[in-house]
């Protein structure tokens, strides 16, 4: 917005990663917003939140599993401006990896789940800000 104040909002996202180097990715389900594209399980940092604490939070309440905060690893970033269509804000979004959680993950806000193996990753319809995840999340996994 030029001249203005654009509105940044913080989401932390987690590029869950299993026993056989896959990836969860999540569906976002009909009635939010950019339905039917795949993301990073995470979301909004609330006020007073570490990014780390929304991270535990979010993924309990999304996919009932418990994650301590030593087993979240920070490792790259997006930063993508979404235009008046899609709310007119500015996303910051850091992206943690994480190979260690207590319980199986399960859909419990309506969303599908997909076990995605790395070269997969690009196969799935993603928002804007999370496609240049995926460069760096591939990188790493691959090392």
């Amino acid at each position: 917005m030029a001249g203005g104040v654009t509105r940044l909002v913080l989401v932390i996202a987690c590029a869950l990663i299993d026993g056989e180097n896959k990836v969860l990715l999540t569906r976002r389900p009909p009635g939010k917003t950019m339905a039917g594209l795949w993301e990073f399980p995470g979301g909004k940092c609330e006020t007073g939140e570490t990014p780390e604490d929304c991270l535990i939070r979010e993924l309990r309440e999304e996919l009932a599993i418990a994650v301590a905060s030593r087993d979240l690893t920070p490792l790259c970033f997006a930063s993508h401006r979404y235009g008046p269509a899609e709310g007119d804000f500015h996303l910051l979004m850091p992206l943690y990896v994480c190979r260690n959680w207590q319980g199986v993950c399960r859909a419990l806000e309506g969303q599908n789940l997909a076990w995605v193996r790395p070269a997969h990753l690009r196969d799935y319809p993603m928002p804007a800000a999370d496609a240049p995840l995926i460069g760096p999340l591939q990188k790493f996994l691959a090392e």
